[in-house]
C-alpha cells in the first residue's frame, strides 16, 4: 500500500465538470493498494494517519493530529501509485491489485478511517477526477507499508 499525504487548506474532486466531493483544512490522500495488500496493512494505515502529528501548533511545530484540528479527509483512489518505471518508457502497473478487490479494501480502507471518527469524503473509485488542492506548508508525506 502506498499513500501520499498532503495537508491541504482545501481539496476537491470533480468528475464530467461537476463538483463531486470537496472538503476544506485537512488531509488529501492518494491511496494506490497493491496486489500484496492484506485487510491488517488497511487497520495499520487508518491508525497511522489518525494519529499523524503533521498540523502546526501555535508555536509553528507540526505536533497536532487531524483530529487535534478537526480536519477533513479526502480519500482519492490512485492505482497509479504503484508505476513501475524501471525498464523502458511506458510504466506498467502489474503490482496493483485487481480493480475489483483494490475498491474493496478501498472502501475498507475509508470505513476504518471513519471508525477513528475522521469525517471522510471520497473520489470515485475508476472514474477519470480532476483533483484540486492547496497544499498547506507544503507537507507532503509518502507512507508505504
Amino acid at each position: 500500500m502506498k499513500i501520499v499525504i498532503q495537508r491541504v487548506q482545501e481539496a476537491s474532486v470533480t468528475i464530467d465538470n461537476q463538483l463531486y466531493s470537496q472538503i476544506k483544512k485537512g488531509l488529501l490522500l492518494l491511496v494506490g493498494v497493491h496486489q500484496d495488500d492484506t485487510p491488517d496493512m488497511l487497520q495499520k494505515a487508518a491508525q497511522k494517519i489518525a494519529k499523524m502529528r503533521i498540523f502546526s501548533d501555535d508555536n509553528q511545530k507540526m505536533n497536532l493530529s487531524i483530529k487535534d484540528v478537526a480536519g477533513e479527509i479526502l480519500s482519492v483512489s490512485q492505482f497509479t501509485l504503484l508505476a513501475n518505471t524501471k525498464k523502458g518508457n511506458r510504466p506498467h502497473f502489474q503490482e496493483a491489485m485487481a480493480p475489483k478487490q483494490a475498491e474493496e479494501f478501498y472502501n475498507q480502507f475509508n470505513d476504518l478511517l471513519r471508525e477513528e471518527s475522521l469525517t471522510v469524503k471520497e473520489g470515485q473509485f475508476g472514474a477519470d477526477m480532476a483533483v484540486a488542492s492547496v497544499n498547506d506548508g507544503p507537507v507532503t508525506i509518502v507512507y508505504e507499508l
